[in-house]
């Protein structure tokens, strides 16, 4: 029923709708801005374990030096990436809470906790082959290096799918 508000004509339905547009726009924004630094950070756990498989081949000072600067610039970049997917990520969760109640959230949610424990495992061994201490061979973190890449598949399946 319209009705009149400040000489304006007020029709509830259509400030419904209009609600309901940008809602959506707003969570479309969140989601591709999401999804930006989901990439930024993915590239960034992809490539880090890989300077870690050449740091530990690596063996005359300035060739360490370099994979130190590398290593710590990279650590940096993606760090950055993980922290805004992560709130843009939330904020997503907060513009619409009830995708809360779905199986497949809460599991990428779980995922998504166990890259953020393997991005600090990943700092880790950062620091140690900084000191001098890494005690992995290249092998090991070529198979590290696989991890994120099957987080990766099942997130973006949970994600897409939505099983």
């Amino acid at each position: 029923m319209p009705c009149r508000a400040g000489g304006v004509l007020y029709i509830p339905e259509r400030a419904r709708e209009a609600r309901t547009l940008v809602r959506i726009s707003t969570m479309l924004w969140l989601k591709a801005l999401h999804v930006v630094f989901v990439v930024t950070w993915f590239a960034g756990l992809f490539y880090l374990p890989r300077l870690f498989v050449y740091h530990v081949a690596t063996r005359d000072a300035p060739g360490l030096a370099r994979f130190v600067v590398m290593e710590r610039r990279l650590y940096f970049i993606m760090s950055l990436g993980a922290l805004l997917a992560v709130l843009f990520g939330l904020a997503m969760v907060v513009a619409s809470p009830g995708y809360l109640a779905m199986g497949w959230l809460r599991l990428k949610m779980l995922l998504v906790a166990a890259l953020v424990g393997y991005h600090g495992w990943c700092y880790r061994l950062m620091l140690a082959l900084r000191a001098g201490r890494g005690r992995h061979s290249q092998r090991w973190y070529r198979l590290f290096n696989e991890v994120p890449g099957v987080l990766l598949l099942a997130i973006v399946i949970l994600a897409v799918v939505k099983p």
